[in-house]
């Protein structure tokens, strides 16, 4: 297989990819094919996470004043690589418009931007902003920066590339070819790819240049990981190499990855569900016996990770996770590929002493999908000055839209067209069919609209609840 491996390679190299790209490649590839049935983390293999110290705890035994010093250290990294293919973008998902704010539309990195922006001003720290962008979302995403007449940096570079790979003929073993459309061949490494990119790219070393200790890296689609200063002081409190922020589970968050402590070494690991056998899923989607979810907002010091790095010639050792997927996502009839990915808090089963810290709901605001824009859109938030999504108690009516109407972005937009309803009085939100909304609609209890099968139309200022649209002689 090693000989096969080695016509990816030559695709890669043919593609422009680096030596550090191809290597990383290799690791996954060689995962793959060599333990097949040993990338399972076995329940009886790991102990849960339990007793984490909580935000609050924290917030209440360090130095506030100092705080100012630790901030004053920390680089801020965004994970920008996604198209939000899911919703049918064909551009980076943080150029998505999120809601208005002032009469002006705000997409995440308006926000991203101003919360950077508010931290450097209040706080009068240099707090450095970098993208990782795949390339298919440099451009549009360098483009908007360069538009951004408040926010300046010149020392610290605005952007690193992630790296791409060929998808792996499940049949063959061979890069996958697809001359329908060659793009569909290649597919993103996962965010795990965030540390050879790092490590290629040399921020870490402009970083310690500039006399940056700490990175805190998140996701761009997540507007609630804001920086902070009392976790940084918090995390250089503890002399942890690296710290992942945590959040209490709920049934909704089940199935996402968690982090449990590996008894053969004693070090905290990441679990995501793929890496759970079938016979552990009971256990692992047990919110009780585990708590805690990972919110891929990550605290590490720079250099413990360039020690990291250099330890192993920029390419981490990661659990590999393997996913089985066509190469044409849209037809399940083409051909069966696997896509190799890591994943980035992965990492923290590398490192000796790395801690977690339990973060409120407010540092977890994810948007994958349309279903989740229709809460950030809503009325259920408030956009402050300092760029904070606010909201009474961040606990979210479960919203369930018909993907046949809503899944996509265009189409979501034109069944809103003037905003989507209210949602301060919903329990739950359940559209089934092709309904549009006029304007002031307000949803409460468990608002719920069956399929007519046919186009339909919520007047304005009509109250949508369990029985559909209802009358308003209540009120």
């Amino acid at each position: 297989m090693n000989d096969v491996f080695e016509h990816s390679a030559r695709k890669m190299h043919d593609k422009g990819m680096s030596d550090v790209a191809i290597a990383q490649f290799r690791h996954a590839y060689n995962v793959w094919t060599d333990a097949k049935e040993n990338t399972w983390i076995r329940e009886a293999d790991v102990e849960p996470l339990q007793g984490v110290p909580s935000f609050h705890d924290v917030y209440e035994t360090i130095d506030h004043d100092k705080a100012v010093q630790a901030f004053a250290k920390t680089a801020f990294l965004k994970l920008n690589g996604g198209l939000g293919t899911s919703m049918g973008l064909q551009c980076a998902k943080s150029l998505l418009p999120v809601r208005r704010h002032k009469a002006k539309q705000m997409r995440f990195i308006d926000i991203i931007i101003g919360q950077v922006l508010t931290a450097r001003t209040r706080l009068d720290v240099p707090l450095p902003l970098t993208f990782m962008n795949s390339f298919r979302t440099s451009a549009d995403t360098m483009k908007v920066l360069k538009h951004q007449r408040k926010f300046k940096q010149t020392e610290i570079p605005l952007e690193i590339i992630q790296h791409q790979e060929p998808k792996i003929d499940v049949a063959t073993g061979e890069p996958v070819s697809w001359p329908a459309n060659p793009g569909l061949e290649w597919c993103p490494p996962g965010h795990g790819d965030l540390f050879s990119t790092l490590w290629e790219s040399g921020l870490l070393d402009v970083l310690h240049e500039h006399g940056f200790e700490y990175l805190f890296i998140s996701n761009s689609d997540n507007l609630g990981a804001r920086p902070s200063r009392t976790l940084a002081q918090y995390f250089e409190n503890t002399g942890a190499p690296f710290m992942v922020e945590v959040a209490n589970r709920t049934y909704a968050d089940r199935k996402g990855g968690h982090i449990v402590r590996d008894h053969a070494t004693g070090r905290l690991i990441l679990r995501e569900m793929s890496q759970v056998h079938p016979d552990d899923k009971s256990c692992a989607q047990d919110i009780h016996k585990h708590p805690y979810f990972n919110t891929n907002n990550i605290w590490v010091r720079i250099d413990a990770l360039r020690d990291m790095l250099a330890e192993h010639d920029g390419v981490l050792p990661l659990p590999v996770i393997i996913n089985n997927k066509t190469v044409d996502p849209t037809d399940p009839d083409s051909t069966k590929v696997v896509q190799l990915e890591t994943a980035m808090g992965a990492a923290v089963g590398l490192f000796d002493g790395a801690i977690c810290v339990q973060v409120d709901r407010m540092r977890f605001l994810p948007v994958k999908t349309t279903n989740d824009l229709f809460i950030m859109r809503s009325d259920r938030f408030h956009l402050t000055d300092s760029y904070e999504m606010e909201d009474g108690n961040y606990i979210f009516p479960n919203v369930d839209l018909d993907p046949r109407y809503y899944k996509n972005i265009e189409d979501f937009n034109e069944h809103f067209p003037y905003n989507v309803p209210s949602l301060a009085a919903a329990n739950s939100v359940t559209i089934k069919g092709d309904w549009t909304f006029g304007r002031d609609v307000i949803m409460f209890a468990d608002a719920k609209l069956d399929d007519r099968e046919e186009p339909s139309y919520v007047p304005n200022g009509e109250y949508v609840g369990p029985m559909g649209i209802e009358p308003d002689d209540w009120v």
